[in-house]
């Protein structure tokens, strides 16, 4: 699916990737290292949506100012979650999969740990998750965990399906998108 996913969209990314260079210096991507399953770390691909001497280990609801650092292509990219989109990789690479909890930051130990009275840790995490369509960046860590939890105790294909779509209804929509996250709720 990844792979399919990789060669059809091909073009939006190749037309994303040269948006991204010519509206503001540095990479194309943006590497972060995110846990994987077993809390085993990787670098999680994206396009860059800051500018390039924004802090990479800190999550965008503390950063000082962080509209002030996204850059207009950025602002585009994330609304619409097609600064994703390079994650098909990771998944060809087999650190992630389109469906499962999405990754957190190797620092967050505060999601981590309540993610491990769950069992998703144990997960190999996705492109898009439960939790990720029932809430988003409007969730609170603990209830995050919680949705996410849910997903480990009833995985099942029928609900990957059902939330690959719901995340193609939601991205449509633009539902869940809070700019710089939960601000400590």
């Amino acid at each position: 699916m990844a792979l399919a996913g990789t060669v059809v969209l091909s073009p939006v990314l190749l037309a994303l990737a040269v948006w991204v260079r010519l509206d503001s210096k540095g990479p194309v991507f943006f590497r972060q290292k995110r846990v994987g399953k077993g809390k085993r770390l990787f670098d999680i691909l994206k396009f860059r949506t800051m500018y390039a001497d924004t802090p990479h280990d800190v999550p965008t609801h503390l950063l000082q100012n962080p509209d002030a650092m996204i850059t207009r292509s950025g602002r585009f990219l994330r609304r619409t979650s097609l600064d994703e989109l390079p994650q098909l990789f990771n998944i060809l690479a087999g650190q992630m999969s389109v469906v499962g909890p999405r990754p957190a930051l190797w620092n967050q130990d505060d999601l981590i740990a309540e993610r491990d009275k769950y069992g998703v840790n144990a997960l190999v995490p996705g492109l898009t998750g439960y939790a990720q369509v029932h809430g988003r960046d409007e969730l609170p860590i603990p209830v995050k965990a919680e949705r996410d939890g849910y997903y480990a105790a009833h995985l099942s294909f029928a609900l990957d399906v059902q939330i690959f779509f719901q995340t193609i209804w939601n991205v449509l929509a633009g539902s869940g998108v809070v700019e710089g996250g939960t601000h400590g709720k």
